[in-house]
């Protein structure tokens, strides 16, 4: 039986080249889906058309009860859909960015990042500690701009800093079921993230090629294959660290 992961947030952009990547790498997939139920139905339509199996299921971060449903409801893919009692990854990539320069944010801008990006991480987590098999993986994704600065995104980088810190602790208390936990960083990609502006605004995607060393945005599949290697065996003694995949952006 193949290997089975749960990536949340897998209809689009990144999260969806993880998907794809993970699928031709042997792995089972559930994916999840804000609200987008035809991207999701793409990305699994076209899994199984290469010969994987995939089932994408409704979650939004942001509904009160959503996690307790969604544990559920991975139980029950895991059964009907791959005969399987137990996940063998979890990657926390679903999230969303409000781009608002700090004197601006509002509160219910702030909670809503929060929210989102780092307390359905956390909890989820917890709640899927009984479905994740002994051995497992823990990835989270995280954001170069956790490290380098970009106006107008200090709540949502202040969310994925925190993130970068549970993933230390994870892995330290974790450790002790042989889970590992790592948390990926990427860098400006040429995504529809924050309206797409390093993928369709030719002024941005030149600015942020003078940032990077290698001299362009990445695209989503590099993020797709980097995250299909750290799950993989071949990174097997790599555990609570970070890894930028940025193409060496603000060095």
């Amino acid at each position: 039986m193949s290997r089975i992961v749960l990536i949340t947030g897998a209809s689009r952009g990144l999260g969806r080249s993880m998907a794809e990547h993970l699928a031709r790498a042997g792995w089972g997939v559930i994916g999840t889906y804000s609200s987008n139920r035809q991207a999701a139905d793409e990305v699994a339509a076209g899994i199984a058309a290469a010969g994987g199996t995939a089932r994408m299921l409704r979650f939004d971060a942001a509904e009160p009860g959503s996690i307790g449903t969604l544990v559920d409801e991975v139980q029950q893919a895991l059964r009907d859909g791959f005969g399987a009692e137990r996940l063998d990854a979890l990657v926390n990539n679903a999230g969303i960015g409000e781009l608002a320069l700090f004197a601006d944010t509002t509160e219910e801008q702030f909670d809503r990042v929060l929210l989102t990006n780092l307390k359905a991480p956390f909890f989820l987590t917890q709640r899927l500690l009984p479905v994740l098999a002994d051995g497992g993986r823990v990835l989270n994704v995280s954001s170069g701009l956790a490290r380098f600065t970009g106006p107008g995104y200090s709540a949502y980088a202040a969310t994925k800093g925190a993130v970068e810190v549970l993933t230390r602790y994870q892995a330290q208390e974790l450790a002790a079921r042989g889970i590992r936990v790592n948390v990926v960083a990427p860098g400006a990609i040429a995504t529809d993230f924050g309206g797409g502006a390093v993928r369709d605004v030719p002024q941005v995607a030149e600015a942020v090629a003078h940032q990077v060393a290698l001299g362009r945005a990445g695209e989503a599949d590099e993020i797709g294959s980097a995250v299909a290697a750290i799950l993989s065996d071949d990174f097997r003694w790599v555990d609570g660290a970070r890894i930028e995949v940025s193409g060496g952006q603000n060095l």
